[in-house]
């Protein structure tokens, strides 16, 4: 792992962890938030493999980092090395956000449910309470956003998962927080859904996930985690075959990492003119 040594003084140093991680938006969303406080902050991006997060982590509290964002693949890894967890990522048994206390204990938490719950209901003005949810993937996107969209109280959420055992464990491990049942990938329903959130990786390899389209009403809001600069396949499917609306997970992104930065430093930025920055590119 290298550290560049472009520091400035007076600068907070956090970054964000990965493999690959080029790709990440994360360092132009948070330098776009520290302008707003004139905040002078170093945030870097820095690959790192699986079974190497422990290193990183080490040398980077040595290097005066302050907050570490972490991505795929490493955030089950993160959860497990934290000494402490908030409730969100005990939840989900996956972290995306790492800092330190003043002790020095490493603390985790997962901001990603909070970050689609406000995109959806801020940003889109979808209410989320007494409506049905359809949660297409199992996997750690899934479990990050569960526990937050229960506590908006919807009617029922569904998991719905080609493997169906994984959406079964899945649904029984967040049970004791609201109404959530399990669904096979190709299952027909017989009402559509108000909100269908694709966490699959489908997007990422431009597929569509499985999934049959009586889950699609009318009504519909059809939500990908996944952004892009160009629609995703989800986004357009919804949109084909009928949805009220498709969006993607670009304002998920901003929200999340909103979040992030208020537990570092302590501030809220405005999350509406940097995801206008980022619309335009």
């Amino acid at each position: 792992m290298t550290i560049t040594s472009d520091f400035f003084l007076g600068a907070r140093y956090c970054c964000i962890l990965g493999y690959p991680v080029s790709h990440s938006r994360s360092p132009q969303i948070h330098r776009l938030f520290a302008e707003q406080f004139g905040m002078a902050l170093r945030y870097e991006k820095i690959p790192v493999a699986l079974g190497a997060l422990s290193q990183a982590v080490d040398t980077l509290r040595a290097a005066g980092c302050c907050g570490i964002n972490i991505t795929v693949p490493l955030k089950e890894e993160a959860y497990r090395l934290a000494a402490a967890s908030a409730p969100q990522a005990a939840a989900a048994h996956a972290a995306n956000t790492l800092w330190w206390t003043m002790e020095g204990e490493l603390i985790a938490d997962n901001t990603d449910g909070t970050g689609l719950c406000r995109d959806l209901i801020e940003n889109h003005q979808v209410d989320l309470r007494g409506r049905r949810i359809l949660l297409l993937g199992a996997g750690g996107a899934a479990a990050g956003v569960i526990k937050p969209l229960l506590e908006t109280a919807p009617e029922q959420l569904v998991v719905s998962n080609r493997t169906l055992n994984r959406a079964q464990a899945l649904s029984s491990r967040f049970a004791e927080y609201g109404p959530i049942e399990w669904a096979a990938a190709d299952a027909r329903f017989e009402r559509s859904f108000d909100v269908v959130v694709n966490a699959t990786s489908s997007s990422i390899t431009d597929e569509l996930p499985v999934l049959d389209k009586s889950a699609i009403g009318a009504q519909t809001v059809c939500y990908d985690m996944f952004y892009a600069s160009t629609q995703t396949p989800f986004c357009a499917w919804g949109q084909d075959v009928g949805a009220a609306h498709s969006f993607d997970g670009l304002g998920m992104l901003v929200e999340q990492a909103a979040a992030a930065f208020s537990i570092w430093h302590g501030l809220r930025p405005d999350t509406a003119q940097v995801l206008a920055a980022m619309r335009l590119g």
